[in-house]
């Protein structure tokens, strides 16, 4: 996390809470400074160590640093919950789609939870079904579809929402379609992983946490979506030129676009069409095809 984006978050957590503000003692003396309460916050967050660390550190006591670490995360999510924690806008799935587009999957928006009852558990697919998320348009080897869909292995059933690798593939289009599948699902669910390491208390024992705690220490992990925002600009690979025409070896599809479902959609026909086994399997053969177009080299 840069400087400033450190300090913006003390600024308005000094201005939000009175506990994160300059106090003074009965004999005037001054307390432990918003800026230290902060940092012991943040040290336990991204190193996941215990408040007897923090305390040789900064000098706080172990029951004012689990305070710390209670109130900044309650903070977080009290402040920044509604930027950062939210569903996609329609640029945020317009840069996912050209990102998408880019690896050789128009029309994907992410990887899934390895999960065989996902649709059952997951309020994603619950507001496809009532009609609540923007519809994507695209096409894929010049057919068009008008529902966007996630990778995932193979454990999952055969639904339009998820495109699935090849078991031992055995033509030559499988053959490339199989890795370029698994690396790109691979690379998305990398993502937790950057999570993890960027927040080890993640992944740290979390039996001496009380579940309410663990709740609001989860939630307050959008400080990595702040974190992204504001270093998005340097890193090695840019995705913002979406606006732009694509390369020569990319398909000549037109980009995809979203429109917002009618809020009267058929939850019935919805229900339906997202276990469509047909969809899914014809989605998966122009996808293969796609790959290989736009991959050609690589094909026999």
């Amino acid at each position: 996390m840069r400087k400033h984006v450190f300090l913006r978050i003390v600024g308005d957590l000094s201005r939000s809470d009175d506990y994160y503000t300059q106090r003074y003692d009965a004999a005037n003396k001054e307390g432990i400074s918003p800026l230290a309460k902060c940092t012991t916050a943040m040290r336990m967050l991204a190193y996941g160590m215990a408040v007897d660390a923090v305390d040789e550190y900064i000098k706080i006591g172990g029951t004012t640093a689990l305070e710390c670490l209670r109130r900044f995360c309650k903070g977080i999510i009290q402040m920044y919950e509604q930027v950062y924690l939210r569903a996609p806008t329609e640029v945020d799935l317009q840069r996912i789609l050209h990102v998408s587009e880019m690896l050789g999957f128009p029309g994907m928006i992410g990887s899934t939870l390895n999960d065989i009852n996902v649709l059952d558990r997951s309020p994603v697919f619950n507001a496809v079904e009532q009609g609540n998320t923007p519809r994507v348009n695209f096409f894929a080897n010049q057919r068009p579809y008008n529902m966007a869909y996630y990778l995932a292995d193979g454990i999952y059933p055969s639904y339009p929402t998820l495109v699935k690798s090849i078991r031992l593939p055995q033509s030559e289009l499988d053959k490339l379609f199989a890795p370029v599948q698994e690396g790109c699902r691979k690379d998305i669910e990398c993502a937790f992983g950057v999570l993890q390491a960027r927040f080890k208390i993640i992944r740290e024992p979390a039996r001496l946490w009380e579940i309410s705690d663990l709740a609001i220490i989860m939630r307050s992990s959008i400080l990595h979506n702040m974190i992204v925002e504001d270093e998005r600009d340097t890193y090695a690979q840019h995705w913002t030129d979406y606006d732009q025409p694509e390369e020569a070896n990319v398909s000549n599809a037109p980009q995809p676009f979203t429109e917002v479902l009618p809020a009267f959609a058929n939850h019935v026909r919805a229900s339906s069409e997202l276990r469509d086994s047909n969809v899914h399997h014809e989605l998966q053969v122009d996808l293969v095809k796609h790959i290989c177009q736009k991959f050609r080299m690589f094909c026999g």
